[in-house]
């Protein structure tokens, strides 16, 4: 997808997604030193952000938000709105840089490194450029053995129930299936993940694959 330049003389419309407010006013302020990025707002979630404006050129988005959304389903929210994500992260789990990666974002930049390096980085994103960082590269080579399980909507939709902790009959009564159907679903799911060489024997593995694949947000974190 080729993501178009601003218009000239309009600065790039940034948004920011970070659940910590230091994090936002860090990038405030970094952008506000330049003439060609324009922080228009940020939120802790993306309902939060979408609920100020759509308009933007680029969300530069934290990994891990304190509302339990995956990664994925945030990249996708985002993208739905002609929205396209820059990761802004510290140091994490390699399967959340593999879930947003999945979903297409530009890239992945550390929080860490100086305000230029970080300003460059949005910037290449604005362009449509991607930021194929040292984190980027680690967080897919460190899972070279890693597949992907496609699943359908309907198999999600079951998976995201019953992962959940959904018993059988009540995951039947929600999707309008018999409990029958719901045990064969469940099988074909586990015969998908253990054909990708990630079994799933039990209810606890079903979960944990929903969550590395992004179709169940992770755990709340404690608050620092």
């Amino acid at each position: 997808m080729t993501i178009p330049d601003p218009p000239p003389g309009r600065p790039a419309r940034i948004g920011v997604i970070d659940d910590h407010e230091i994090a936002i006013l860090g990038l405030k302020a970094m952008m506000e030193t330049t003439s060609d990025l324009a922080f228009v707002g940020g939120g802790a979630t993306v309902k939060d952000l979408l609920t100020i404006t759509t308009e933007l050129d680029l969300v530069v988005l934290d990994l891990r938000l304190d509302d339990g959304s995956s990664p994925r389903k945030n990249v996708e929210e985002l993208r739905s709105h002609g929205i396209e994500c820059l990761v802004y992260t510290s140091a994490e789990e390699a399967y959340l840089v593999r879930s947003a990666a999945a979903a297409g974002v530009l890239g992945v930049v550390r929080k860490s490194p100086r305000a230029v390096e970080i300003l460059e980085a949005i910037r290449a994103a604005v362009r449509g450029e991607t930021i194929a960082t040292m984190d980027w590269a680690a967080a897919i080579d460190a899972d070279q053995e890693f597949v992907e399980v496609n699943l359908s909507p309907r198999q999600r939709e079951v998976l995201e129930l019953y992962a959940s902790g959904e018993a059988n009959a009540r995951v039947a009564k929600l999707t309008g299936l018999s409990v029958d159907t719901v045990s064969q679903y469940l099988g074909r799911i586990r015969n998908k993940y253990a054909a990708a060489g990630r079994p799933a024997p039990t209810k606890t593995d079903l979960y944990k694959r929903a969550v590395e694949d992004g179709w169940l947000p992770m755990p709340r974190r404690p608050r620092d």
